[in-house]
């Protein structure tokens, strides 16, 4: 299961809403990162696949690939804006290291 803040929820439907394309669904999946085993990726994608994984967060549709779905299980997505600028985070359950990023993590 895959969870999405009200905050999360707000700024991929605006993100989504700038790409004109009604029928993009939101994709997220791991890939090996440089920092530190893995990082979050997060696109749009008009394609699911027959294996992914489809989760209905308020109207959100989130798409997860069968790889990534066990690393995942369990995520909070949320979305918050600082004197940085704004970012998404990711309180993953799975995850026993997160680096200072915050998009990039090790397992338990």
């Amino acid at each position: 299961m895959i969870r999405l803040s009200h905050a999360a929820i707000s700024e991929i439907a605006r993100l989504k809403a700038k790409r004109h394309e009604p029928d993009l669904k939101f994709r997220l999946s791991v890939q090996p990162s440089c920092c530190l085993a893995l990082a979050y990726t997060m696109t749009f994608d008009a394609v699911t696949y027959p294996d992914d994984q489809l989760y209905d967060c308020s109207g959100i549709q989130v798409i997860v690939d069968p790889e990534s779905l066990t690393v995942v299980n369990g995520l909070t997505i949320d979305y918050s804006e600082d004197l940085m600028g704004g970012g998404f985070r990711f309180h993953n359950p799975n995850a026993n290291q997160s680096c200072g990023c915050g998009n990039s993590f090790s397992l338990n």
